[in-house]
């Protein structure tokens, strides 16, 4: 079992960047997919990114592709999502979440979930 916090959240103008982590304890962190979601006000979660155990494959939504990117540190049980030329779209709560399958569909089978922070862009 893994618990995750997130942290790095904030306001931040558009143009802007801020990195987002994903610190996670308990044991066998590496044998974690992780993956970032986003909920924006009145709208579903959305997939932002995920990353494999050892950072060896990436994905993006295409709304965030060439400006957000996903690693992790396995040693500190962290996953970074860094975002950059940001946009008030990109305006949501961001969470983390984690399982132990790369699957083909790239939002299901997460088990263990953050409790999310809040970025929020101003135009």
């Amino acid at each position: 079992q893994v618990q995750l916090v997130e942290s790095g959240g904030g306001l931040v103008q558009a143009g802007g960047s801020l990195r987002l982590s994903c610190t996670a304890s308990g044991r066998a962190f590496s044998s974690y997919v992780v993956g970032w979601f986003r909920q924006a006000p009145g709208k579903d979660r959305e997939f932002v990114a995920r990353i494999s155990w050892s950072g060896g494959s990436t994905n993006y939504a295409d709304s965030v592709k060439g400006r957000f990117a996903i690693s992790r540190d396995n040693a500190k049980k962290t996953v970074y999502l860094q975002m950059n030329s940001l946009k008030p779209e990109d305006t949501a709560v961001y969470y983390c979440a984690a399982q132990t399958e790369w699957r083909v569909v790239l939002t299901s089978g997460y088990d263990y979930w953050g409790q999310g922070t809040q970025v929020t862009v101003s135009s």
